[in-house]
């Protein structure tokens, strides 16, 4: 059977909840072929976390999904790249700037997800979603860029990417940002799985932006 790691965050910045934890763990109880890993919102232990999780369950594709307040959408992630200058704090404290997510590493790395056609899908299914072509620069795009590192040097075959998802409305309520539900994001998360193990060539429409 294929297997696919979904990982999802813990809560930060003051927040109660993830909607990415939420929804991961939603999506695989109902799915054998899937599993799930909680990483911590902490530089220094967000990748040793995924190492660990994908050396356990050695999956045929990985998905990593984070929260994006203030999206209104389900975005899966284009690029990732080398550099991290944190905003905020994570959650140990630590608030590196203008430093590379891997020394030494390329500037950036592709998804190998076809990030398209999984919003095709999403969109057919009468749920919002876009391409989205940064990632941050924060724990998700650390996490995106490293996943990718080791996708490409150590774990040759495997496939794998970074969507992030809007708030909930339990979230949203303190803020004028857009929701979308847990049930609703796990919806449009288990389409991208799908269409991950399916599709291996991308959709040629356009998806880029202007600004």
């Amino acid at each position: 059977m294929t297997s696919v790691l979904l990982t999802g965050f813990e809560p930060f910045g003051g927040e109660r909840v993830n909607p990415s934890w939420q929804a991961v763990s939603l999506l695989t109880g109902r799915r054998l072929d899937t599993v799930a890993v909680e990483l911590p919102c902490v530089f220094s232990r967000s990748l040793v976390t995924l190492r660990d999780a994908i050396d356990e369950y050695r999956p045929d594709l990985v998905i990593c999904v984070g929260q994006a307040g203030g999206r209104p959408d389900v975005t899966p992630e284009r690029v990732a790249i080398n550099l991290i200058d944190a905003r905020i704090p994570d959650n140990a404290g630590s608030q590196p700037v203008d430093v590379p997510v891997i020394p030494g590493g390329p500037n950036a790395y592709f998804t190998t997800l076809p990030v398209k056609a999984c919003v095709a899908g999403i969109m057919d299914a009468g749920l919002p979603a876009s391409v989205s072509h940064t990632a941050g620069t924060y724990v998700c795009n650390q996490v995106f860029y490293g996943l990718m590192h080791l996708l490409d040097n150590d774990f040759p075959g495997v496939r794998g990417g970074f969507v992030h998802v809007p708030y909930t409305p339990e979230q949203a309520a303190r803020t004028t940002a857009p929701s979308l539900a847990v049930h609703r994001a796990a919806e449009a998360l288990e389409i991208i799985v799908d269409t991950a193990l399916s599709v291996t060539e991308d959709l040629s429409t356009p998806a880029g932006t202007l600004h």
